[in-house]
């Protein structure tokens, strides 16, 4: 069963852990669960709980709720600091991403000139030109990586496409400096008792390692904070992501850590 489904194109604006006052922006189903992931944490539920509802909402209908809502913020709840899509599942499916993003950010120079343009993504769209493109104009490219061993990445994360490290490095040259990395640690055990924990000696070598190649603008590292599908999942603790975050922050690298 779902755990949280965004039933509004727009919805918010809520308070982030790391972005603030941020207006959501779902492209997905209403109704229903829309990835190419299907990860144990995710506030979504599991894939195969939300497929009741497979319609997307036009272009159109997305860049009118944007406006709606933008044109009638309530001064009071303060500015906005984020227009923020990421919803109910992977917003780079959406066939017309590009379009939409380049007409929020018309909305949002005019509208909301202060508020910066993020998306939650799991980089799996980037090997598009169109969606690297759109990718390359918002404010926050936040891509996740939740590990850089691809074993662990199936166990977490479970892509239903043939996700390659490699091949994800390959297509973050051009954002090189440029783009938020994201990472969810974790620890538990999956249904078929497989120990889950990427913050192992080995697993951070090997993201310390894709952090250096991918050189990210800022790191964002966080853990669960909600009901995950997978009950067994354990929060890190802010302490033990202190001492991941170390070695990154020694470097003058800007690392966020939310707990």
């Amino acid at each position: 069963m779902s755990t949280i489904l965004f039933n509004q194109i727009v919805f918010g604006p809520i308070k982030s852990r790391r972005l603030g006052v941020s207006l959501g922006v779902n492209l997905l189903p209403k109704n229903g669960k829309w990835c190419n992931f299907d990860c144990l944490y995710c506030e979504c539920g599991y894939n195969k709980d939300g497929k009741e509802d497979t319609i997307l909402p036009t272009a159109d209908d997305v860049v009118k709720a944007i406006e709606e809502k933008l044109s009638n913020h309530i001064i009071s709840m303060g500015d906005i600091d984020s227009i923020t899509f990421s919803g109910n599942g992977e917003p780079t499916m959406h066939p017309h991403f590009s379009l939409i993003i380049d007409k929020t950010l018309e909305l949002r120079d005019i509208y909301a000139p202060s508020a910066k343009i993020s998306v939650l993504t799991n980089g799996s769209g980037i090997g598009k030109s169109s969606v690297a493109t759109a990718l390359l104009k918002v404010d926050n490219s936040i891509i996740k990586i939740d590990s850089a061993i691809e074993s662990t990445v199936q166990l977490i994360n479970s892509p239903t496409y043939n996700y390659s490290i490699s091949k994800l490095l390959e297509y973050l040259v051009p954002f090189s400096g440029k783009f938020v990395l994201q990472t969810m640690f974790l620890k538990g055990v999956s249904e078929q008792g497989v120990i889950i924990d990427n913050t192992t000696p080995s697993e951070l070598d090997a993201w310390y390692d894709v952090v250096e190649k991918s050189n990210p603008r800022e790191i964002m590292i966080y853990t669960i904070d909600r009901e995950t599908p997978l009950k067994s999942l354990q929060k890190v603790t802010y302490s033990e992501m202190e001492r991941i975050a170390a070695p990154l922050k020694a470097k003058g690298i800007e690392i966020s850590i939310s707990a």
